[in-house]
């Protein structure tokens, strides 16, 4: 079997969960304990690739029951809270929150701060996915007041004679932000202010063309990405409209060899949260099954 394959160029870690991984690696190589809230990025063989070298995952209910120990903050952010719970438990942070949503963090707290209190009037709204960690991390700097719309049909039940500022999860689609704003534009009161935030992170928006081209070139997509990855599956349901022989796989164990029927070319690629290593091993079990 004669087969092409091409990773992608454009996939692979972003800027801010590669500098969170380096922080946590150069901690791990001095010997110390270090401990990371939450995965440090949604892709399960990374995260176990961090565990052998000894990084200790915790949620926020273990977080409370720590003292006098080290707690890394991944790319996602944090809210308020978690900060000061460091402060009384004597817990040093080693903050990799991305500077992108770092810098959105702050929009929206001096936006609810310059607010009128109290606010009746005024509707801090986050386009994001409800329970997301950045996404917890942007409505705690509202105490936690922010309106959260996951989709565009979320948009309807806002309430219209209220100032509107909108804000978006820095990885959300680029489209459907601006559809989001066309519907409240022709839908705010005349008597009401309504101001938006394009704070979508442009090195993952930008991966949404590129990647409709890298699926238009090859007869099958194996996207490799964590499924509790977000922006993996917006990029892949992208693939899966340009090139319907799309399939979502989390490692090279799930690759069909039934899928290289007839197929010449392959195309791999992943989200913000695939590690190039991985897509790598991808490629390589598709050069075993093919020879």
């Amino acid at each position: 079997m004669s087969l092409t394959i091409e990773i992608d160029n454009g996939s692979g870690f972003c800027f801010g969960v590669t500098t969170a991984i380096q922080k946590a690696e150069e901690e791990l190589a001095k010997g110390n304990t270090l401990y990371c809230l939450g995965d440090i990025v949604h892709n399960g063989m990374e995260c176990d690739r961090l565990r052998q070298m000894g990084l200790i995952t915790i949620d926020h209910d273990e977080m409370a029951r720590l003292h006098n120990v080290k707690v890394l903050l991944r790319a996602h952010g944090e809210p308020p809270e978690t900060y000061e719970l460091a402060q009384r438990n004597n817990i040093e942070i080693i903050d990799a929150t991305c500077p992108v949503v770092l810098q959105l963090q702050k929009k929206i707290k001096r936006q609810y701060e310059t607010s009128p209190s109290p606010s009746p009037k005024v509707s801090i709204v986050i386009f994001g996915k409800k329970g997301h960690a950045e996404v917890l991390g942007l409505v705690g700097q509202t105490h936690g007041e922010a309106v959260v719309i996951e989709s565009f049909d979320d948009v309807k039940r806002l309430d219209f004679s209220h100032d509107i500022y909108l804000y978006s999860q820095t990885t959300k689609s680029l489209d459907e932000f601006h559809r989001i704003i066309d519907y409240i534009q022709e839908h705010i009161s005349p008597d009401a202010v309504f101001k938006s935030f394009d704070t979508i992170c442009r090195s993952v928006a930008n991966r949404m063309p590129n990647i409709s081209q890298f699926a238009s070139r090859h007869d099958l997509i194996l996207f490799v990405c964590g499924r509790k990855s977000s922006n993996g599956k917006v990029l892949f349901n992208e693939c899966l409209r340009i090139n319907p022989n799309s399939h979502l796989i989390e490692g090279p164990e799930e690759i069909d060899a039934a899928w290289l029927q007839g197929v010449q070319t392959v195309g791999i690629c992943g989200a913000t949260s695939t590690p190039k290593w991985l897509m790598e091993q991808c490629a390589a079990k598709l050069t075993s099954i093919a020879t």
